[in-house]
């Protein structure tokens, strides 16, 4: 493969990688690179990348044959790294691994989309980097990466070394970013509206996550219901809580009976509850696990203040998330 002065990605996917963020990123690249819906690798190129020609399964079943082997890195102009469950030992292989290192040594710049961040960061190539996780995976980021600099706001981040995305359909917009600054404005218009998408979000742009303090209209109980979300596992007295919205604690229980209709106790668990039932439906950890991190002493009593509150124990709701 020549290098041709044209946006050249590869891909590398690791083990249960995500598949809608992979052909999100792609197909961008696709309709960018010629007009209309042709498909031709006119103004950009892309291979997916791997130690050998076995398909890498994503999370979803579906598999994908890799097109070439590890070129020389140089080759490229982005080299896109795509992750996906966080359960799977060793998504990567070694030499996957020394390729990428390879790669950033020799000034390519590095892309983990979805939970390819992790990959990267476990490659020891995300040091110094702001590093854009979802916000399902950022407390793993951090217990895993402690000295890096990750947040969950936005949905991607790109500098001229590293870049890292939350995934879904942000990967879209990373690479309508990329596209439009390496090919056109009108390639980019060109993949966005044969996509049926209005506009690339900015990397600035929020993730999409609908929390409890969304609901609230008062300012006292927003700022109190935003910090219950920032210190789920290590909850703080509301008394403490109060101090910090210039209330005291018995104003602030009134506030929230005349305002919320319940206690600021019984709003805090609501948190802790909603914050766990994601973990539930959406992650491998252990109940125990779950139990902790959103602040209960035991399984048990996590258990039994799950089901009253959602209905259903937490394994009968992870069970029926595996089976939709």
């Amino acid at each position: 493969m020549n290098s041709p002065a044209k946006l050249r990605v590869g891909f590398i996917l690791g083990r249960s990688f995500t598949l809608s963020a992979f052909a999100l990123f792609i197909d961008t690249l696709r309709l960018a690179s010629d007009e209309l819906d042709r498909s031709g690798r006119v103004s950009a190129d892309w291979h997916v990348l791997a130690s050998s020609k076995n398909p890498v399964k994503s999370s979803c079943g579906v598999q994908v044959v890799p097109t070439s082997g590890f070129v020389d890195p140089a080759h490229f102009s982005h080299i896109v790294v795509v992750g996906g469950l966080l359960n799977v030992e060793e998504p990567v292989d070694a030499e996957t691994t020394r390729y990428l290192r390879r790669a950033a040594a020799a000034n390519v710049p590095l892309i983990g989309l979805c939970t390819g961040t992790f990959i990267l960061a476990d490659a020891g190539l995300m040091k110094n980097h702001e590093c854009c996780v979802s916000w399902l995976h950022a407390r793993d980021f951090q217990d895993r990466f402690p000295d890096h600099v990750v947040r969950s706001d936005r949905i991607f981040h790109l500098d001229e070394n590293r870049g890292s995305c939350a995934g879904g359909s942000s990967a879209a917009d990373m690479a309508a970013l990329i596209v439009r600054s390496h090919i056109s404005e009108d390639a980019e218009r060109n993949a966005l509206e044969v996509l049926q998408i209005d506009h690339a979000r900015s990397p600035f742009h929020l993730q999409a996550r609908r929390t409890f303090a969304d609901e609230a209209e008062d300012v006292r109980i927003k700022a109190t219901l935003l910090a219950m979300e920032q210190h789920i596992n290590d909850r703080i007295p509301i008394t403490q809580l109060a101090r910090q919205v210039g209330v005291s604690r018995r104003q602030l229980e009134r506030l929230f009976k005349e305002k919320a209709g319940m206690s600021p106790a019984n709003a805090y668990k609501r948190v802790r509850l909603i914050h766990a039932k994601a973990l539930v439906a959406n992650t491998d950890a252990s109940m125990l696990e779950i139990a902790l991190e959103a602040g209960f002493e035991s399984a048990s009593h996590f258990a039994r203040t799950f089901k009253k509150f959602h209905g259903q124990s937490p394994s009968e709701l992870r069970t029926a998330a595996i089976h939709i």
